[in-house]
């Protein structure tokens, strides 16, 4: 256990994410620096025809697959695993600890990972990162567009991202997967594949020991099961139809439009595979944690919320439509946004009712579920808004209109940021720490994993 706690210890104090040609350089001198125990391998292409990498490190009897950006906007596990990998080649001793063969994909998604680089050298600002935010649509993500056949669902049209991932996973039978997420503005959670109790603890001291509070307010979807504080069981694709299923109208295949996550398709391969997510965010305000009692129903402030959410979509579509035909540029931000646009009205009603019927909903909320209602949920709102921002930037030839449009979309965005500030307390945290929890999390579940089986 001291070896795991010295490699924690000696995470590099970062200033800035790595760039994704940064990453890719780290490799290849981790690979010439021991060639007797690293392989650098080329597991495939991006859409735009870009080599996605992966190493593979010592030869234990289990194997692990890790992997970064699952979304791209989401860079603080490619530190991670960067850091991770010299780690594990440098020191027979930390290897043998764990007894892996370790697969590790750093850029999972190339091209989106490029989108994003402009605000990696600023990570302390979240305006930079609403300003230079990529996030693709739901059937273009990594982590989302694996197969998947349920009840009326089929969904068979992997990105060439996802088969580079799945290549691994039918080949190796993975027992452990860390599928690197981290939020934005909010708390440290986690999801599991299983009920472990053994790693709770363990859990919350690697958010404690950096001084970053969980996230316990609201979760991210309403349906998934909770463990302990901050700690979920894996959602599935299988789990979002039964909700949609329960509380829509229409075919839950026609809102979800998208695939199965690594979990959901790694557990085909091995029904005992253990997959870990730890969610970390870049800054926090001190009420994430709060959970003392408000005099408001839950109920009041998620449909409020969603009130807001909905005139919300409704202007950002009301504006799209009016430069829609003032586009002479194809690029990934309208997919996504027109992705996302009509996800939202097709998954509306069915969020509606839930909050409308929920017997959960019906208590008072706590002000941390207060403050993600009111204040967390609108920062998220804001990067759709830089993706709409970036989509007119891009294009060759802007008139007077498409310029006035730029000019309205800024200000909404600037005037919306600058609400935020004033309604929160903004606390950065430095990428170390997230590194560190992160790496906590991770090793202590690869031991788990291992004495479990």
């Amino acid at each position: 256990m001291n070896i795991i706690q010295e490699v924690i210890e000696k995470v590099p104090n970062y200033k800035k994410f790595m760039t994704v040609d940064e990453l890719n350089e780290s490799s290849r001198r981790l690979k010439e620096s021991y060639p007797d125990i690293v392989e650098f391998l080329e597991i495939g292409h991006s859409a735009s025809g870009e080599p996605i990498y992966c190493l593979k490190i010592g030869n234990g009897k289990k194997t692990a697959l890790l992997y970064g950006f699952p979304h791209p906007n989401e860079p603080v596990g490619s530190v991670m695993l960067d850091y991770l990998s010299w780690k594990l080649a440098e020191s027979k001793e930390f290897r043998e600890l764990f007894d892996f063969t370790w697969y590790i994909v750093k850029v999972a998604d190339v091209d989106g990972a490029r989108l994003n680089e402009g605000w990696f050298n600023k990570p302390y600002s979240f305006r930079d990162y609403v300003y230079n935010y990529y996030r693709p649509a739901g059937n273009e993500q990594v982590e989302w567009s694996f197969p998947i056949q349920y009840k009326t669902l089929s969904f068979d049209k992997p990105t060439n991202e996802t088969r580079a991932l799945m290549n691994i996973i039918e080949k190796t039978y993975p027992s452990f997967i860390y599928s690197l997420h981290n939020a934005g503005f909010g708390g440290v959670y986690y999801y599991i594949s299983e009920d472990a109790p053994l790693l709770y603890p363990i859990f919350e001291k690697a958010a404690s020991d950096q001084k970053v509070p969980l996230s316990l307010g609201e979760p991210e979807v309403p349906y998934v099961k909770q463990f302990n504080r901050a700690v979920f069981l894996m959602p599935t694709t299988e789990d979002a139809y039964d909700y949609y299923e329960k509380y829509s109208k229409i075919d839950p295949a026609l809102i979800i439009m998208s695939g199965e996550s690594s979990y959901g398709y790694a557990r085909h391969f091995n029904e005992k595979v253990f997959e870990l997510v730890c969610e970390v965010p870049y800054y926090y305000d001190e009420r994430v944690d709060n959970t003392s009692l408000t005099k408001v129903k839950r109920r009041k402030l998620v449909l409020q919320d969603l009130d807001f959410e909905r005139k919300d979509m409704d202007d950002l579509v009301s504006l799209y439509e009016k430069i829609k035909d003032k586009i002479d540029t194809h690029t990934k931000f309208q997919d996504a946004l027109e992705y996302f646009m009509e996800s939202f009205k097709k998954s509306f009603d069915a969020r509606l009712k839930w909050a409308q019927t929920a017997e959960e909903l019906e208590r008072e909320a706590t002000v941390a579920e207060k403050f993600d209602n009111q204040i967390s949920s609108k920062s998220y709102s804001l990067f759709k808004w830089g993706m709409l921002y970036r989509l007119m930037r891009s294009q060759k030839r802007k008139g007077q209109e498409l310029n006035r449009i730029i000019n309205k979309v800024k200000e909404k965005i600037d005037s919306r940021i600058e609400m935020l500030e004033k309604k929160t307390k903004f606390t950065v945290i430095p990428i170390k720490k997230l590194v560190q929890i992160q790496l906590m999390a991770g090793l202590y579940s690869c031991l788990y994993t291992s004495l479990k089986n």
